[in-house]
């Protein structure tokens, strides 16, 4: 059985999203397929219970325990490494990690980012889009590089920019395609089509 290790920072939409996609499509039976564990760095993290009341195992390594962003960096490889990963999947997780921890998992390191890429990399990417007049915005699926928010896009979703939109009116209906798009990223990963 080939696993998954999803890290999660807050309410875990987007990770509820890809356990609600492997268990109706049954991946562990059809594609070999589990997701091993949710692993947070805050303790108050909301998407913890929704994990736990699905069985997955969770753990919390508070990023605040630590001295540096390398011995932060450091237990949380070794905390994901227990669960022997095929895939680490970023999913709202808010820590810049460090070029040693990406090296460690280069190629099966996923991340989405709510912009079209390479558009609007890094934060307030829904404000800078209104502010610049886009038309479209979206939502990326990348691999995740030592560069932030620049590696190979592998899945992305375009969004219509609004007349009157706000930037948090923006942000829901780019959410919507990100739970569309995140499951449909982890499959391919795995050499599944969409239709299973």
């Amino acid at each position: 059985m080939k696993r998954i290790v999803i890290l999660i920072s807050g309410g875990g939409s987007n990770m509820a999203a890809i356990v609600r996609a492997a268990e109706g499509e049954d991946w562990p039976r059809r594609l070999g397929v589990g997701i091993a564990a949710v692993l947070s760095n805050r303790p108050q993290a909301g998407g913890l219970a929704t994990a736990q009341a699905h069985g997955i195992a969770t753990q919390v390594l508070d990023h605040r325990d630590f001295a540096t962003r390398e011995a932060f960096d450091d237990a949380l490889a070794r905390a994901i490494d227990a669960y022997a990963p095929d895939l680490v999947v970023l999913a709202g997780f808010m820590r810049i990690l460090g070029a040693a921890f990406v090296a460690r998992y280069a190629g099966r390191l996923l991340n989405i980012h709510p912009s079209l890429l390479p558009a609007f990399p890094g934060l307030h990417t829904h404000e800078r889009a209104l502010a610049a007049g886009c038309r479209f915005a979206g939502a990326t699926v990348h691999q995740v590089t030592s560069e932030v928010d620049v590696g190979t896009i592998l899945e992305q979703a375009v969004v219509p920019v609004l007349p009157g939109d706000t930037p948090e009116q923006l942000a829901a209906r780019v959410l919507t395609q990100e739970h569309l798009i995140y499951p449909r990223a982890v499959r391919s990963f795995f050499g599944a089509e969409s239709g299973l």
